[in-house]
């Protein structure tokens, strides 16, 4: 029954999701409840719940202080001179404003962290989309390109879920997998190069002046490298995580917002200007909350992800390494990456070890889903990028979700080819 009801609950989420009949918030809050229901667990409904608030909310507080933090310094005019260099950089050319947002969100991307991604290279090029009219589907594509490949590294914690459920050394897992990274990485730069020519086919090339795009302000004089260097200590003990990053963030914001804006009075300007963007993401975010203490705590991911193995004939077992990376790009749009990497994969590795199939090889196999991953309902910085860019989030799984398979897929085939992920074995 469990197995029936999650696929039901999935197909009626994603026809809400994509028709744009619901919003995400209302899909997000509803459609599992009512399933729930449906499936007899309304006595424990709102302790499932609970325990979906108490996994998102450290995320929840997290992307509501970054945000601060980063609008803050947006406001103060941080960014303002990486917005003249990136004009001249660029100019007004679709293509390289697009090629430079893939550079710049790798670089974000290399501290693992989606919502840094996201609010440092939304901060720096939307005064640029803006004055273009660039697509922002287009934008959120890209960007989540960027976050899918950077949360494979060592640190941004599927890599170190494969490694731990296959009891193998994370060199084993992820030093292979870089030259297939780079030909991901490849194939975000080769996306905005095609994005950029259809933008430029229908826009141009514009010139720009700064002044239309940067707020007339006072000069920050020292705030500014006060701002940056606040910055650069905040980005290092992200990655040391010498505190829990929402408390980072929470320490970094009251910081910012002290030091840029002292007066009382302004404070509480700055935070009403700001409160509609926060909100918008908050209410999205705690919405999830439901989805994932239903979907978890009633068995309904568990009982979706053994089904799927089930119906695995022990004919394929040759081939378990490559139906596993197959099965990764839809399981984990579905399920979360704790039940796939530690629920489901340990049970692919044991069919797969009876042909000589290494725990290093399914581990890196299990890896080729998350750039598809990265769209789930389950991912919350997703959330905040189509929050930022003011886009629909059942439009925006359409346009990109073709895309980050194609990602997916450039993974496995360089893989494959080197020989880090058999064929056949």
């Amino acid at each position: 029954m469990l197995v029936a009801l999650s696929f039901a609950m999935f197909a009626c989420f994603i026809y809400l999701l994509i028709s744009g009949r619901m919003s995400a918030t209302t899909v997000l809050i509803l459609v599992p409840t009512v399933f729930a229901l449906i499936g007899g667990f309304a006595p424990d409904m709102g302790d499932m719940v609970v325990k979906g608030i108490k996994t998102i909310a450290p995320t929840g507080v997290l992307l509501i202080f970054a945000m601060m933090y980063f609008m803050v310094m947006t406001d103060a005019g941080m960014f303002d001179p990486i917005v003249k260099r990136i004009v001249g950089a660029v100019g007004g050319d679709p293509v390289k404003i697009f090629i430079g947002t893939v550079a710049l969100g790798y670089i974000v991307a290399l501290d693992g962290d989606g919502a840094t991604v996201y609010m440092i290279t939304l901060s720096a090029f939307m005064p640029l989309y803006r004055r273009l009219g660039l697509s922002l589907p287009m934008v959120a594509c890209l960007l989540l390109q960027c976050t899918g490949i950077g949360n494979l590294l060592p640190w941004g914690g599927p890599t170190a879920r494969a490694a731990a459920a296959m009891k193998v050394e994370m060199s084993e897992v992820f030093t292979p997998l870089i030259l297939p990274l780079l030909a991901c990485v490849a194939w975000a730069f080769f996306m905005a190069w095609i994005f950029g020519m259809r933008e430029r086919k229908r826009i141009g090339v514009v010139t720009i002046d700064t002044t239309q795009l940067i707020e007339p302000r006072a000069d920050a004089g020292w705030k500014l490298y006060f701002n940056w260097a606040l910055t650069t200590l905040l980005m290092a003990s992200l990655v040391l995580e010498i505190l829990p990053l929402s408390y980072l963030f929470m320490i970094g914001a009251a910081i910012a917002m002290l030091v840029n804006f002292p007066q009382y009075k302004i404070q509480q300007d700055v935070l009403a200007k700001h409160a509609p963007a926060i909100l918008s993401v908050a209410t999205m975010l705690f919405s999830a909350s439901v989805f994932i203490g239903i979907l978890n705590e009633t068995g309904m991911a568990s009982a979706l992800a053994q089904s799927i193995v089930d119906v695995i004939p022990d004919q394929v077992g040759p081939y378990m390494a490559v139906i596993t990376a197959l099965l990764s790009i839809p399981v984990t749009w579905l399920v979360s990456n704790d039940v796939f990497y530690f629920g489901m994969l340990p049970i692919l590795a044991e069919a797969a070890g009876h042909y000589g199939i290494t725990g290093a090889e399914m581990a890196r196999a299990s890896l080729v889903g998350q750039p598809v991953h990265i769209l789930s309902p389950l991912v919350a910085s997703t959330y905040l990028l189509v929050s930022r860019l003011d886009l629909n989030y059942g439009e925006t799984q359409k346009f990109t979700i073709r895309w980050s398979v194609g990602a997916s897929f450039v993974m496995l085939a360089v893989a494959l080819l080197i020989g880090i992920i058999p064929l056949y074995r």
